[in-house]
């Protein structure tokens, strides 16, 4: 791999958990000299090699940083607002720039197809509102982001960056959220897949995402980035179909309609990853505009990669942490099936 022009000394808060290990990674391969901020309570065993400073973001407690100055800030683990006012400030006059990893989550109007990064986001009363209301993060997950988005920019100005993931998929998601349809198509059998297959889907790899967000700040960029693929709009279909191909397990994808999913309670993006029950006002939910992420550097690696990869990786892993927060219990699954069978007999 190709050594940066200029070393950077960059600062990450978070850094061992998922995104993180794949930044980091990708930064050292690039010559960049890396400082890990964190509690020090995930995944310590990873980078020993690596300076780590401990704080609690939650506290706030900083002081860890002080004296100290880095070209740049890649901020992962904030989910909540307060932080970043906390962090942006602390480190304003000690840092070049400010990358904020939010999510496509900040746009307020799932029903815009083909959304670009100007399109309407939670709004500061939508944020305060759902504080005042003790909203769980669920719900406050999308104004939180909009909101430290906000206060990027407003501590940062033009040296901030702000990137929107979409879904974020690959080795060491331990969510299942994408991980559970190789798991499952490699189980083989028959599979229960939502709807009739023609609705889109958007997932990103986190080795590719960990490289552009390096990229950004190598090139000292600047605004904020839609940060979901692949290049062309991909179908559920399409989706099933490329990780069907690394597995060669005997197994069957029959097509469960979304009405039958719902009359049997099954719930979209948890018990059916990376898909949503189809209306109006989710029509863009899987359909934003990347366009000026892909013109600054974004790029993606083959779909059967990145399914390949999470399948070996979860293969690794010892058998009592192979479980998966989401996809359908199995026992319901086969129920469903039968189901289906039955009604279109």
């Amino acid at each position: 791999m190709a050594r940066a022009e200029k070393p950077l000394r960059l600062l990450f808060l978070g850094g061992t958990a998922f995104l993180g290990p794949a930044q980091v990674e990708y930064a050292l391969a690039r010559g960049h000299t890396v400082t890990l901020f964190n509690r020090g309570r995930t995944n310590p065993h990873l980078f020993p090699e690596v300076e780590k400073l401990v704080g609690d973001r939650a506290a706030p407690d900083y002081s860890a940083l002080d004296g100290r100055e880095w070209d740049a800030v890649i901020d992962n683990s904030a989910n909540v607002a307060s932080w970043l006012d906390d962090s942006t400030q602390a480190l304003k006059d000690r840092a070049g720039r400010y990358l904020f990893v939010s999510s496509i989550s900040a746009h307020s109007d799932n029903s815009i197809v083909g959304q670009t990064e100007d399109g309407p986001v939670f709004s500061e009363e939508d944020y305060n509102e759902a504080v005042a209301s003790g909203a769980g993060m669920g719900a406050a997950f999308g104004p939180n982001k909009a909101q430290a988005e906000r206060l990027t920019f407003r501590a940062f100005g033009d040296r901030g960056i702000v990137v929107r993931p979409g879904l974020i998929v690959g080795p060491m998601d331990n969510s299942g959220r994408f991980t559970y349809w190789p798991v499952r198509i490699d189980r083989g059998g028959e599979v229960l897949a939502p709807g009739d297959g023609s609705d889109l889907t958007q997932i990103v790899d986190v080795r590719d995402l960990s490289r552009f967000m390096i990229h950004l700040v190598e090139q000292e960029a600047t605004g904020t980035y839609n940060a979901t693929g692949p290049e062309s709009p991909m179908t559920m279909m399409e989706m099933l179909s490329g990780i069907r191909a690394v597995t060669s397990t005997p197994v069957t994808i029959t097509w469960v309609g979304a009405d039958f999913l719902r009359e049997h309670e099954v719930g979209g993006w948890m018990e059916m990853p990376c898909w949503v029950y189809p209306s109006p006002e989710t029509a863009g939910f899987s359909a934003y505009d990347c366009t000026k992420a892909m013109e600054a550097g974004l790029t993606f690696r083959p779909l059967g990669e990145t399914a390949r990869d999470t399948l070996n990786w979860w293969r690794s892993l010892p058998e009592d942490q192979q479980g998966l927060r989401t996809g359908i219990d199995p026992e319901k699954e086969a129920n469903i099936l039968r189901a289906w069978h039955a009604r279109n007999a």
